[in-house]
């Protein structure tokens, strides 16, 4: 979904009133208005005003809430005009549909991966949402789309590996300290029966592990819409499903931090984090002499800022780094029977 954001002003002198014409913004009170909102001098978030919330009080004590989301809001309320696209690699197609005059999405504010997915020639009709559109090329990679705290629309193919030297989360005061956090044991990314279908060819590829089956029954996972050129490609996808989630997931699901306690370093690398970075995440669940702590490398997810006059806290969502790419000399990912070769 689209980030948002909620941020609340002082509107006692009129400041924020779209009516008060002595107000230095005057005239610049309106929706769709571009807002950034900075911390420390870095950027968490970039958006555009869907809505001007003016709550007055008799004792005077009057505030403006500005009400915000950012571009995917923007693309899910453009519909494209029907046309054929040609053979290109999935962040081509994300290109192209940005560059479609329905959308005409600026060249500066993307920041688009070439993908390692070859699309079809498919057709699409007029009308098609744009927002869903550019998610079936995210699932056809897969890969990741989104936009980023500055404003680009970003697109990472699925190969994009992670590098040693990543911030480390911990409760045992070796890293940047947490205040919470919330752990996950279950079956929400479990399956063990992959159909993946493509509109190119109007195949369906399936994939099954068997294993995972006689222990934990079948567990679909259907994909239909896709836009890879080749049946092979989709059950290349569809195998690696099989063995991606065939098992249930140990997940740290969420941390909570509270930027106040953390030095200006720690700081500023809770705050540089952005959507696809990857994290290493160390807990010590109850006593720690009953055992050791638990690590684990996670994608960031989800990033949520909650500020005030006192405190600024960062809560942060995690999807497990179930496996990582080899990255050559990497420390970490470039150790052999580690990771995946490629995908």
């Amino acid at each position: 979904g689209a980030g948002q954001a909620s941020i609340v002003f002082d509107n006692n002198a009129r400041v924020f009133d779209p009516e008060y014409e002595d107000s230095p913004y005057y005239g610049q009170i309106i929706p769709r208005r571009e807002i950034r909102i900075t911390s420390g001098g870095v950027v968490t978030y970039s958006g555009s005003v869907d809505d001007w919330n003016l709550n007055y009080e008799p004792n005077g004590n009057n505030v403006a809430e500005a009400s915000c989301s950012d571009a995917l809001r923007i693309f899910a309320g453009q519909s494209l005009s029907a046309f054929t696209n040609e053979v290109q690699t999935s962040g081509e197609r994300v290109e192209a549909i940005l560059s479609r005059p329905e959308i005409n999405w600026g060249t500066n504010a993307r920041q688009i991966d070439t993908g390692r997915q070859t699309l079809g020639p498919d057709v699409v009709a007029d009308g098609t949402n744009a927002l869903a559109y550019l998610q079936k090329v995210e699932a056809s990679e897969p890969g990741a789309f989104f936009v980023n705290k500055a404003g680009q629309v970003t697109f990472i193919n699925r190969s994009t590996g992670p590098q040693s030297g990543v911030p480390v989360l911990t409760d045992n005061g070796t890293g940047i300290g947490y205040q919470g956090i919330s752990v996950v044991y279950g079956s929400e990314l479990l399956y063990n029966d992959i159909s993946i279908t493509t509109v190119i060819t109007g195949n369906t590829s399936t994939a099954q592990n068997t294993f995972s089956k006689g222990i934990y029954g079948q567990l679909s996972l259907i994909e239909d819409g896709l836009l890879m050129e080749k049946d092979a490609d989709a059950l290349e996808l569809a195998q690696w499903y099989a063995g991606l989630y065939s098992q249930p997931e140990f997940r740290f699901n969420s941390v909570d931090i509270l930027l106040n306690d953390l030095t200006d370093a720690e700081q500023a690398e809770i705050l540089g984090l952005e959507l696809g970075d990857v994290v290493k995440v160390v807990f010590t669940p109850g006593n720690p002499s009953v055992g050791p702590a638990i690590e684990k490398f996670a994608d960031v997810i989800r990033l949520d800022n909650s500020v005030d006059s006192q405190f600024h806290r960062v809560s942060i969502g995690f999807s497990t780094l179930r496996t990582a790419f080899f990255v050559l000399d990497d420390a970490e990912f470039g150790r052999l029977n580690e990771g995946a070769l490629g995908f």
